[in-house]
């Protein structure tokens, strides 16, 4: 499962609206792929349809969407959102992770 923060559930249903998306219907596609400088990047974008090898999940008013291979790499994962001055925007809390660029955007197992 992919947890939810609240600060990034109110910034995804923002983003969502302005978009195009609804919340209540669309999803958060969550996923991974090989590149960054760690090795493996996250990816974060709206959908409004699903695949045959998709996982769907729900938190805190948030349906995710993840692709069953990515899975693997972000099971047990919390996605928060870091505004402000110094904030980084979306931030993966990834447990599976053993090291993770500067600008958190890249991991490796």
């Amino acid at each position: 499962m992919i947890k939810v923060s609240d600060t990034a559930r109110t910034k995804i249903v923002q983003m969502m609206a302005e978009d195009g998306y609804d919340a209540a219907s669309d999803y958060v596609r969550v996923g991974v792929k090989s590149g960054g400088c760690s090795g493996l990047e996250y990816v974060l974008k709206f959908d409004k349809d699903l695949g045959e090898t998709d996982k769907v999940f729900e938190d805190n008013e948030v349906k995710i969407a993840v692709e069953k291979k990515s899975y693997l790499y972000l099971a047990g994962t919390t996605l928060e959102f870091s505004g402000g001055l110094n904030g980084k925007g979306f931030v993966f809390n990834n447990p599976n992770a053993s090291r993770t660029c500067g600008c958190g955007e890249s991991f490796s197992l």
